[in-house]
C-alpha cells in the first residue's frame, strides 16, 4: 500500500468489558465501530483521517499480552481496509532480535507500517548500536513487505531520545517512509527539515499540531482526534493549507483537551474524556491502567464540556 502521509491519524483507544468471569477483556466490537466513526468523519474542507493506528500507547499497548495484541490489530485492519487507509502500530522490545519478532507478527495480521520505539534498555546504547537496531527493523520490515517510522518520543519517561543526526541518518533507510517526533519541543522538527526538506514527519503531541506543521511537520498522530474527529481533521486542513489563524482558532478550541495529550496519564484521561463525549462513562474508565481519582475525573469532564463549548462556536462538532 502507496501511504500518504500528508494527514492526520487517529490513535484510537482499545475498549475493555467485563468477562464472565469479572475480568476486563477486550471489546472488538466497540473498538471497531468507534475507529470506524472517527475514519467516517470529514473536516470542513472533505478530507478525512488518513491512516488508524492501533494498539498504541492511547490503546492500552503496555498492558496487552502479544496474542491479544496482535488479535486487536487484526480487528483493526478489517476497519482499516474498508476505509482504505493504513494500519499502523508500534513495537518497543529490548533487543534486536525480539524486535524482529515483533515486527514480523506485526505483518501478519495486517499492519502497514510499524513505529519503532528505541529499545528498552537501561543503559543509554551508542548510536552505533541504536543504528544497528533499527536497521534490523528496517531488513525485517522489508522482508515481511510493511515499512518502518522511527518514533522519538524524547519527553516521555523510559524511552532513550534519538539524536538528530540518527534520525536523519534512519530516515536514509529504504524502508522508512516517515519518522515520528513526540515532543513539545518543535525546533527538533525545524532543525531535521532545514537538513532534509523532503522527510515526512509526523508530530506526536496534540498541544503542538499547528506548531509542528510550521516547523514542517506533514502531519500528526492525534488522540483527541479520536473524540473530536471533524475538529482535528478541519485543524490539519487549515495547517496544509497554511491557514495559520483559522489552525490556530481549532487548538485554542481544543486546548484544554490537547494539554491531557501531553501528561503521564493521557490515556486514562483521554479515554475517558471519549467515554465521556459516548455517554458511556463507565467504558471509558474500564482500563487495565491506572484507575482515576474523583478529583481527576471531574477535572477531564470539565476540560471536556469546556473543549466541546468552545468547539460547538466553531461549528465543529460531528
Amino acid at each position: 500500500m502507496s501511504i500518504q502521509w500528508n494527514g492526520v491519524m487517529p490513535a484510537v483507544f482499545t475498549w475493555l468489558k467485563e468477562s464472565k468471569s469479572g475480568s476486563l477483556e477486550i471489546d472488538h466490537d466497540v473498538t471497531q465501530e468507534q475507529a470506524a466513526g472517527i475514519l467516517k468523519a470529514q473536516g470542513k474542507g472533505g478530507s478525512r483521517m488518513n491512516g488508524l493506528v492501533g494498539s498504541g500507547t492511547l490503546g492500552e499497548n503496555s498492558y496487552l499480552s502479544t496474542k491479544q495484541r496482535l488479535s486487536l490489530l487484526k480487528s483493526l485492519s478489517e476497519v482499516a481496509k474498508e476505509y482504505n487507509v493504513p494500519l499502523i502500530s508500534g513495537a518497543a522490545a529490548e533487543t534486536k532480535g525480539e524486535l524482529a519478532k515483533i515486527v514480523e507478527g506485526l505483518a501478519t495480521v495486517g499492519v502497514n507500517t510499524v513505529m519503532v520505539m528505541p529499545p528498552k534498555t537501561k543503559e543509554l546504547p551508542s548510536d552505533e548500536e541504536m543504528y544497528a537496531y533499527y536497521a534490523i527493523a528496517e531488513e525485517t520490515a522489508r522482508g515481511a513487505g510493511v515499512t518502518i517510522m522511527p518514533y522519538n518520543n524524547p519527553d516521555a519517561a523510559g524511552y532513550h531520545a534519538l539524536s538528530t543526526d540518527l534520525l536523519l541518518k534512519l530516515a536514509t533507510l529504504p524502508n522508512v517512509t516517515a519518522l515520528k517526533i513526540s515532543t513539545i519541543d518543535v525546533s527538533i522538527i525545524e532543525t531535521m527539515m532545514l537538513e532534509n526538506k523532503d522527510l515526512n514527519i509526523l508530530a506526536g503531541v496534540d498541544t503542538v499540531t499547528v506548531h509542528a506543521g510550521l516547523a514542517g511537520a506533514c502531519g500528526g498522530i492525534t488522540g483527541v482526534g479520536c473524540i473530536f474527529p471533524k475538529a482535528s481533521v478541519t485543524m490539519q486542513e487549515y495547517v496544509s493549507n497554511g491557514q495559520w489563524a483559522e489552525a490556530n482558532k481549532i487548538s485554542q478550541a481544543l486546548n484544554s483537551l490537547s494539554y491531557l495529550d501531553a501528561q503521564p496519564l493521557l490515556m486514562e484521561y483521554l479515554k475517558l474524556a471519549m467515554g465521556i463525549h459516548h455517554n458511556d462513562v463507565a467504558g471509558g474508565l474500564r482500563t487495565f491502567g491506572k484507575k482515576l481519582t474523583q478529583q481527576q475525573i471531574d477535572d477531564v469532564r470539565t476540560r471536556y464540556i469546556l473543549a466541546k463549548e468552545r468547539l460547538e462556536v466553531l461549528d465543529l462538532i460531528g
